[in-house]
């Protein structure tokens, strides 16, 4: 579970890369509930998504050139400017140099070295997100890969994260479970899978991480998408153990996966 007792490599942040911010509040108002507080003008536009008064995402107008709608994740560390440094030594590019935002904390965004991108973040006053694992929020991220042992590989040098493979159903592979140094499976965050470039679609075929937001009732929150100019590229449907969930797609093109965890 994600929670919100940031450690090293726990996923911390996340926000929305938009064509146009208005339109994705109004989308994700409607389909998950939320409330749009923007940061005015001098932040570009930029501004959290709110439950109930708590921060459970961010989003911001597209400008890297090129870039695709796309969510990222953000994961916490203690120091932006070594974990820079270590992207780099093990093959990674830094899209984003280490940078202060105010007294909040400090950021930077990476590429890895098969292409998928992410960010980290330095807290200063801003520890990380508001709320988490409940309904309405984050509550796991998944990286797609051309090659899960270099991703493995890269990203256990960078935030020491643990890896453990559990087979799929009817032969569909291996999903490698993670979890921070040190902590125990209660503390599992994410995973990660093998797919050949030709199902990485909203890439062009290559890697990507996305998150999923847990949901009371997915089929409810999938007719609320699709009713507010999403799609769903699969489900929904049920997987043993996980719950019931759905892979969806915003108006603007960014992926996300809807949740309705299974009961414990």
């Amino acid at each position: 579970m994600i929670t919100t007792n940031f450690v090293q490599g726990s996923p911390c942040w996340l926000d929305l890369g938009a064509p146009d911010i208005d339109a994705a509040a109004r989308f994700y108002g409607a389909a998950l509930g939320w409330e749009f507080r923007s940061f005015g003008s001098d932040a570009g536009g930029y501004g959290v998504f709110q439950q109930d008064g708590r921060t459970v995402a961010a989003v911001g107008r597209l400008t890297e050139e090129g870039a695709r709608p796309a969510w990222t994740i953000y994961f916490s560390t203690p120091d932006a400017d070594a974990a820079a440094r270590t992207v780099e030594e093990a093959g990674g590019t830094v899209r984003v140099a280490p940078a202060e935002v105010g007294e909040e904390g400090r950021l930077a965004q990476f590429t890895d070295p098969q292409g998928g991108q992410f960010a980290v973040w330095q807290p200063g006053k801003t520890e990380g997100l508001d709320q988490v694992d409940a309904a309405g929020s984050l509550c796991w991220v998944e990286l797609y890969t051309t090659d899960v042992a270099a991703a493995r590989e890269f990203y256990g040098r960078l935030f020491g994260w643990r890896t453990d493979g559990m087979e799929l159903p009817g032969g569909g592979g291996t999903y490698w479970l993670i979890t921070p140094s040190g902590l125990g499976e209660d503390r599992m965050h994410g995973g990660m899978m093998q797919l050949p470039a030709e199902h990485l679609a909203p890439t062009g075929g290559k890697p990507y991480w996305h998150p999923v937001f847990a949901v009371e009732d997915c089929d409810a929150a999938v007719e609320r998408i699709t009713g507010n100019g999403g799609s769903v590229r699969m489900g929904p449907e049920d997987a043993e153990g996980v719950g019931r969930l759905a892979v969806c797609v915003d108006p603007a093109g960014a992926d996300f996966v809807v949740l309705r965890p299974a009961e414990a």
